[in-house]
């Protein structure tokens, strides 16, 4: 059966829900598999019929329109169709980071006032609700026994009548998405139906994802990279989804061949880790043919390696943000493999990017400024907080809090977050920028930099490196003669330090903080 036709720029209202994206897809491919768990294969009618049993089941318990459901679980096959029956009543989801502990994710719950929460017994060796001790809360458990688990909870929706409000409106919120909480308290962020759709159609398309594809997310629900640009792209297109509860390097690359996966988004890191396994000849890789990565700094290398060893048709780069909608910029399949590892694309349709001087002036091509984006992808604001949503959006613009240079291509390289920013003897220093000429070495293959303390200049940068498989890291003299001969001496690194690996948090990006840690601890004496 051939793609249907697509949601126009403006995003048809007909399908400008998310339980209308599931609602086409079922008009259109009802009996393909829509997602595959384990044993569990549900065809795309049979979703459906879940998410309407979850849906009456919700309503039955008092949930409707405006009001949240919060979801504490990892990637399993319940995540979607409890999601999707709280959002076609009008409720919004409220996601939580499996890797939180109890007083992080009771905040959430507190903040987003969360009616009723989605969970599982056990994670990681956690134990959720215990964690959380909240013990009012109206709570169904995923993979459990008894009266507050899920197969409970559907048994008993199965006989409630149907809800009495008419459904989701595109212009309903459909979930709020929490920020990592790096400046502060995790601000809520507040997305529409229509936004989310209209964003997440552009980027389905530019992918090239479609209803033959076989969909591996590893990365988690609880981010817009797992859940919109994850599940919720799958059912646009048709696609079967394979959820992926944790990043285990091994039983993924068993499922590659097994489960004939064609399509891996994830971050850098999870393609150079297959990369550098001495094992790597031994796997079947031949079913894969759609990345999505992203970061700031990209080596041009291994865009070439994802297609030439990896076997990837198409690898796309891509930026965005929670307070986008999850998405401002992408490359576009034909790009060469240098733009798409130095740059994160151009404006996805119907939405403008610009960078800015300090004075708020455009910058020229070229030249470094602060990213700001507008148009219908900008967040409603956050929730119940109109200090910070008037600092972020400011005469329709989105000000991201990112550095970035536009070409005269309207591509966009983000060279930093304006807050990473450390300054040498009176000159701005960009992490990403310094990194990004460090992972041009043939000897590396990753790197992350911090600014420390210096008794002379007030910061200097301090690199963390990663070794290429079968390479070794240069000593620190060499690196350095060889970062001054590409850099300006500013903002060459004054230390490096040699890693194993790099700490990344559950969205793949480098926890600097753990980085400053680890240099305090070293030179706290």
């Amino acid at each position: 059966m051939s793609d249907p036709a697509p949601i126009d720029d403006r995003g048809d209202v007909r399908f400008g829900t998310l339980p209308g994206v599931l609602a086409r897809a079922v008009a259109t491919w009802p009996d393909a598999v829509a997602i595959e768990d384990g044993d569990v294969h549900l065809s795309y009618a049979r979703l459906q019929a879940v998410v309407d049993t979850v849906a009456r089941g919700l309503s039955a318990r008092g949930i409707g329109r405006g009001d949240r459901v919060a979801i504490w679980a990892p990637n399993v096959w319940e995540w979607i169709p409890a999601a999707l029956g709280a959002q076609s009543l009008g409720a919004a989801v409220v996601p939580i980071n499996t890797r939180y502990k109890g007083p992080e994710a009771r905040y959430i719950i507190e903040k987003s006032r969360a009616g009723l929460l989605f969970t599982v017994d056990g994670f990681l060796g956690l134990d959720f609700r215990q964690m959380l001790d909240q013990p009012e809360l109206p709570t169904v458990v995923f993979r459990s026994d008894g009266p507050a688990s899920w197969d409970h909870f559907l048994a008993e929706a199965a006989s409630a009548p149907d809800p009495v409000d008419p459904g989701a409106r595109p212009d309903d919120i459909c979930d709020i998405l929490f920020t990592s909480g790096t400046t502060g308290r995790p601000k809520g962020v507040l997305c529409t139906h229509a936004q989310t759709v209209r964003a997440f159609w552009s980027w389905s398309e530019v992918v090239g994802l479609t209803h033959t594809d076989r969909y591996l997310v590893v990365a988690p629900f609880f981010h817009a990279f797992g859940y919109k640009a994850g599940w919720l792209a799958a059912l646009m297109r048709g696609a079967t989804l394979l959820p992926q509860a944790t990043f285990d390097v091994d039983a993924v690359l068993e499922r590659i061949p097994v489960d004939r996966v064609s399509m891996l988004p994830g971050p850098p890191a999870l393609y150079q880790t297959f990369l550098l396994r001495d094992d790597l000849a031994v796997h079947d890789l031949s079913s894969l043919r759609l990345a999505v990565t992203g970061a700031a700094s990209i080596p041009v290398q291994l865009i070439h390696d994802m297609r030439d060893v990896l076997g990837f048709d198409t690898v796309i780069t891509g930026y965005g943000l929670t307070e986008s909608t999850g998405i401002c910029t992408m490359c576009r399949h034909d790009d060469d493999p240098e733009t798409i590892a130095t740059r994160s694309g151009r404006a996805i349709p119907g939405v403008e990017v610009r960078t800015l001087d300090a004075d708020g002036r455009p910058t020229p091509p070229g030249e470094a400024g602060h990213v700001v984006v507008r148009g219908y992808t900008v967040m409603q604001g956050y929730l119940d907080d109109a200090g910070a949503t008037a600092e972020a959006i400011r005469d329709g613009w989105l000000y991201t809090g990112d550095v970035g240079i536009l070409d005269d291509r309207g591509y966009i390289r983000i060279t930093d977050r304006i807050k990473d920013m450390f300054i040498v003897g009176g000159f701005n220093a960009y992490p990403a920028e310094i990194e990004h000429t460090l992972l041009t070495h043939p000897d590396l293959a990753d790197a992350a930099v911090i600014g420390v303390p210096d008794g002379r200049l007030g910061e200097v940068g301090a690199a963390f490196l990663v070794a290429r498989a079968g390479h070794t890291v240069p000593d620190a003299e060499t690196l350095r003669a060889w970062c001054r001969e590409r850099m300006a001496n500013f903002k060459v690194p004054r230390h490096f330090l040699v890693r194993d690996a790099l700490p990344r948090n559950a969205s793949g990006k480098v926890t600097r903080f753990v980085l400053k840690e680890q240099w305090t601890a070293r030179h706290d004496h």
